[in-house]
């Protein structure tokens, strides 16, 4: 330890660096910095706790934090103010802004400087993340909704350069988690972050009246949650990694009491799945309404092709056709027609209408769908989340082509009602912000049929998301990922409810569908009009009234015949027949079935313990499971975690996504009918 000692950095020698750093910028310099930075952050309890070398009293963050805290979620944080933005330098040298780092989750953002030789200031902050990453690396919950930001007080020595060398080093702590280390251009861009955080700091003298490298400054370290509100402010005295987790778990479980759809057990909390102004729990009269800020759906784009190239944790490499290998620019493409509205006959419907991103890319407010100019459609929207691997396509299974399946809504009545095929692609040849894009992506080819199809197939192959709770539980063998409920769960999926009779799961990896079509009874029913002679009408929060069959069939339009995939094979056996779905991230993409008739994942499990809905050709995997209400809990509680880490990344970069308005030139654009958008 003495060894250690010696070589902590005195006045003289931050003098001499200063000099040195000014005069040269060496970048041995530089990495000197680092290391100074990283011993003073992981050694500082050793140094200054030994009762032997104890100068004066260190913060309690390097200790035991001395009391018990309170239990988790058993208090709340209010809000103290909106976190402030501006633009920094990321350790790349990029100009961001604040809150586009900050993201969809929670943030603790930390003032710091890296000459900073007072274990009580700067180098606390560090230890006190340092801590928390390492936790972070043991609790997937953690590691997928907090974010650690240390931002230099210091542009002058701080380079974006010297950030990432931070960032680099501090990657011990585990690759779970992200800590971003960022800058500012100058002391003028940093000026008004500092003001808006109440940040007030001085340089220091040295003995000659010299500016020192050092600053006097109050610590405080913010804690920040997705709406970009200030929950917690910390300082030297209440800076502990305990107190820190304990009020971010506290966060992170009022966030799923206030309708947040999240995992069982360690869940992935997915902020943006739900839809802009969410009505669950409308039915009772202590609802109160839960539309979400625009600023929480901002935009992000992400590289899909990641997901190509590195399949999530969970799912088998991506089956790519060797006539339309995936590259950037065909993805790229793809995206921009599924949010195209120019793709429907009165330029007023996208893919992306039915489809919603976050709505777990279905929607979750229509038990079927509804197309062009409210036109009903008969069918739920399914979800194409893993749509890659679907070796059958719509719910009777008629297509095995992504590529081919595109031209099914684009031309349906119904849905987007294009009267032609080439009506479709001379309209898309006509709009200027297509021009070179398909030649460019299809080396050469312009629009046509198979272009336009495989663009689009092209965008939902990489909506591919594993790496859920259950995955690294099973996959990666993490004991702890998955509550005690889920875990007790899968048992019962694999064994006593047969579950992976249809959803199945294999030694690598597991897509929960079997790529085959089954007679549950719920097209029978529908199709013989089996139907309680009352049903119950939700009219306000809190009231529902029993409204005669008769009465609902006087207003309301017979819903069409629908008998599955006896309409494609004109074979009497399949009547009925629905292709199973995969139940990856179907906490998120209620409602459920063919027809959407079930609006919950236990009123599924209900479904199937009661046997499903008896017929003659009623599948027979399907029997009655006699299971308890605990039983019940614990499978819903298991098919809650599957929902994969990285959908906030797929709904933001969704977001990001532009939208085919039309403006002035397109085909479409009549002068004086149409309004010009610039």
């Amino acid at each position: 330890m003495e060894i250690v000692i010696r070589s902590l950095p005195q006045p003289g020698m931050q003098r001499e660096c200063r000099n040195r750093a000014a005069a040269t910028q060496e970048i041995g310099m530089t990495v000197s910095m680092v290391r100074t930075f990283l011993i003073l952050t992981l050694l500082a309890t050793e140094l200054w706790a030994d009762a032997g070398n104890q100068t004066f009293a260190v913060a309690p963050g390097y200790g035991d934090l001395g009391y018990t805290l309170p239990e988790i979620g058993s208090y709340r944080l209010p809000p103290l103010g909106q976190a402030a933005d501006g633009e920094v330098l990321d350790s790349q040298g990029r100009p961001r802004q604040l809150h586009q780092l900050f993201g969809d989750g929670y943030v603790l953002l930390a003032f710091i400087y890296s000459t900073c030789s007072d274990v009580n200031g700067c180098p606390l902050t560090a230890h006190v993340f340092y801590k928390i990453k390492a936790e972070m690396k043991r609790d997937p919950q953690l590691a997928d909704g907090l974010k650690l930001i240390s931002l230099s007080f210091d542009p002058q020595i701080d380079t974006p350069e010297v950030m990432s060398l931070y960032s680099n080093n501090f990657r011990y702590a585990g690759s779970a988690g992200e800590w971003q280390f960022v800058t500012t251009a100058s002391e003028q861009a940093l000026n008004p972050i500092l003001t808006a955080y109440n940040q007030d700091v001085q340089r220091q003298l040295n003995s000659d009246g010299s500016y020192s490298v050092g600053y006097s400054h109050i610590l405080r370290v913010f804690l920040i949650d997705p709406a970009k509100q200030i929950r917690n402010i910390y300082s030297v005295a209440f800076l502990h990694p305990d107190l820190i987790l304990n009020d971010v778990k506290t966060l992170f479980q009022q966030a799923g009491k206030e309708g947040r759809r999240s995992n069982a057990g360690m869940q992935q909390t997915a902020l943006l799945s739900t839809p802009g102004d969410d009505k669950q729990g409308y039915e009772k009269s202590s609802y109160q309404t839960n539309s979400r800020a625009l600023e929480l759906r901002q935009g992000r784009a992400a590289d899909l092709m990641a997901f190509v190239e590195n399949p999530p944790l969970g799912l088998p490499e991506i089956p790519v056709p060797a006539a339309n290998p995936i590259t950037r620019e065909k993805i790229a493409l793809g995206r921009m027609l599924f949010f195209d509205r120019h793709l429907s006959l009165n330029d007023t419907f996208s893919c992306a209408m039915c489809h919603l991103p976050d709505q777990g890319f279905t929607s979750n407010e229509l038990a079927m769908a509804v197309g062009i100019e409210g036109r009903s459609v008969r069918r739920n929207s399914p979800t194409l989340y893993n749509t890659a691997y679907a070796g059958m396509l719509f719910h009777d299974g008629r297509e095995d082509s992504l590529e081919q399946q595109a031209w099914g809504p684009l031309l349906a009545s119904n849905e987007m009602a294009n009267p032609s095929i080439g009506h479709v692609l001379n309209k898309i040849r006509q709009i200027r912000d297509y021009q070179g894009l398909f030649e460019t992506a299809f080396e050469g080819k312009g629009v046509s049929m198979e272009t336009l199809g495989m663009a689009l197939a092209s965008y939902q192959r990489v909506l591919v998301s594993g790496d859920s709770a259950f995955d690294r539980w099973y996959f990666a063998h993490q004991p702890d990922a998955l509550s005690a409920a889920a875990q007790h769960g899968f048992r019962l999926f694999t064994g006593k409810a047969g579950c992976s009779a249809c959803h199945s799961i294999g030694e690598r990896s597991a897509l929960f569908m079997d790529n085959r079509l089954h007679n549950t009874g719920i097209g029978y029913r529908e199709s013989m009009g089996i139907r309680p002679d009352k049903q119950q009408v939700v009219i306000a929060p809190g009231i529902s009234i029993a409204i005669d069959r008769s009465v609902i069939e006087q207003v309301g339009e017979a819903p069409p015949t629908d008998v599955g995939r006896y309409e494609i094979t004109q074979n009497p056996h399949d009547r009925w027949k629905y292709k199973t779905p995969s139940l990856r991230n179907v906490a998120l993409t209620a409602p459920y079935m063919h027809n959407g008739s079930l609006g919950t994942l236990r009123e599924v499990v209900d479904f199937y313990d009661a046997g499903g809905v008896a017929n003659e050709l009623l599948d027979p995997l399907i029997r009655p499971l006699q299971l308890s209400e605990q039983e019940r809990q614990d499978l819903v509680a298991f098919l809650e975690s599957l929902t994969g880490s990285n959908v906030d990344t797929l709904v933001a970069d969704a977001f990001a996504a532009p939208v085919g308005d039309v403006k002035k030139g397109d085909p479409s654009w009549v002068h004086g009918t149409t309004m010009e958008v610039r």
